[in-house]
């Protein structure tokens, strides 16, 4: 299974440097990726930082909340947050010195929980604990 965190999905659906890497590994996919609910909200506020930076205007936010939409709804299995994953990222952000922030150790927790194989991050921090907790990374 590939766990996706949101880094991926805002690549996907909007401009970063990695979109066109993002698009063909998406678009080659055999499996459906999976992700947490924690991608609902954290993908809300990617997008509206864009928005206030001025990175986006609002017709492409509008745009972009639907295609966002369609993905969720089938392009992407979106899992609960469990309480045991809260608390498994809580421990994750004790350890000051692997440097991941409450939402990457959130969705990492969700993935270990899950038994994910892969993670899928434009994220290097993420993507080194993941490798650290034995995941294989899907390279951009």
């Amino acid at each position: 299974m590939v766990y996706v965190d949101t880094s991926v999905i805002v690549a996907l659906l909007t401009v970063e440097p990695k979109t066109q890497s993002v698009t063909a590994w998406y678009a080659e996919l055999g499996d459906t990726p999976t992700c947490s609910d924690w991608l609902l909200t954290e993908f809300s506020s990617a997008l509206s930082i864009k928005l206030r930076t001025g990175q986006i205007t609002e017709a492409t936010a509008k745009r972009v909340r639907k295609e966002f939409a369609l993905l969720t709804d089938g392009g992407l299995r979106i899992v609960p947050v469990s309480r045991a994953a809260f608390a498994h990222a809580a421990e994750m952000v004790k350890l000051h010195d692997r440097g991941l922030r409450a939402g990457d150790a959130l969705h990492l927790a969700v993935a270990l929980e899950l038994g994910a194989s892969h993670m899928a991050t434009l994220d290097v921090t993420l993507a080194t604990n993941a490798k650290r907790n034995g995941m294989e990374l899907i390279e951009f």
